[in-house]
């Protein structure tokens, strides 16, 4: 017998669907902005996987809800601290090799936690996890290359891409931190044990940066909150550039 309720389910859902919402919309900006025309359309793409993710996820929150509300409205009718994205995924793309740098750390993430969840007794959750973990996969394969070579490129991309990992280091603990949700579905056997995952992702971090001729850094510092809807002054710049038609047009469609 679960011992949860249906609000407890429909927040794990929410802070899955806002972390691909948010990281799509941050990668999305690359659009037309790439480095090269390559580049361009395959970020372009990686941001679309992102939202088609976060589409399947609002849509079963939606459903878990069942309050009549669509996938639209929770996407584009809530407030700034209503939504539970980590704040890793909010921060500005600031240059190439800090996107590339985020991408990589949440991509091995995503390929461990995605495979924990195909394994969810939550058998929508299941089907959405073994869907998304083949776009993870690929967009792994991408952040991985592009940490190799920028890593091991010129002294200036050398630089940004260790001052880019500096500068994002003491945001990842918070991808391994466990919400009092997440403990109660990992106990039914819903959701992933973030704490299982942290020694593997460290491990698979720590080696692929080293070969890149980069260094983890020495801080110990960490800032948390997003899953508590307590965000950088980044979030709410995002959402009313993301929000304003819907919000200006309620309804609106294409």
């Amino acid at each position: 017998m679960n011992n949860f309720s249906n609000s407890t389910l429909y927040n794990y859902l929410l802070g899955l669907a806002d972390d691909a919402l948010i990281l799509g919309q941050r990668t999305s900006e690359w659009c037309s902005r790439g480095p090269f025309l390559e580049e361009d359309i395959a970020l372009s793409n990686v941001a679309l996987d992102y939202i088609g993710r976060a589409r399947m996820f609002y849509q079963y929150a939606a459903e878990v809800e069942g309050k009549g509300r669509s996938e639209d409205d929770l996407a584009y009718f809530r407030d700034e601290r209503e939504f539970s994205n980590l704040l890793i995924n909010e921060l500005p793309n600031y240059d190439f090799a800090f996107s590339m740098v985020r991408q990589y750390f949440l991509d091995v993430h995503a390929c461990l936690y995605l495979q924990g969840l195909t394994a969810s007794t939550d058998q929508h959750l299941a089907a959405i996890a073994s869907k998304a973990i083949k776009e993870s996969r690929y967009h792994l394969k991408r952040s991985q290359t592009w940490l190799l070579q920028l890593g091991l490129g010129t002294e200036e991309s050398n630089k940004r891409m260790q001052t880019a990992i500096d500068e994002l280091w003491g945001y990842t603990p918070e991808m391994f931190m466990m919400t009092e949700t997440e403990t109660q579905l990992s106990t039914a056997g819903i959701a992933v044990n973030r704490d299982n995952l942290l020694q593997q992702w460290t491990a698979t971090v720590t080696a692929d940066i080293r070969s890149a001729d980069l260094q983890i850094p020495d801080q110990q510092w960490q800032v948390v909150g997003g899953r508590e809807g307590k965000h950088s002054e980044h979030l709410g710049h995002l959402l009313a550039q993301m929000q304003i038609l819907q919000r200006s047009y309620p309804g609106l469609e294409w």
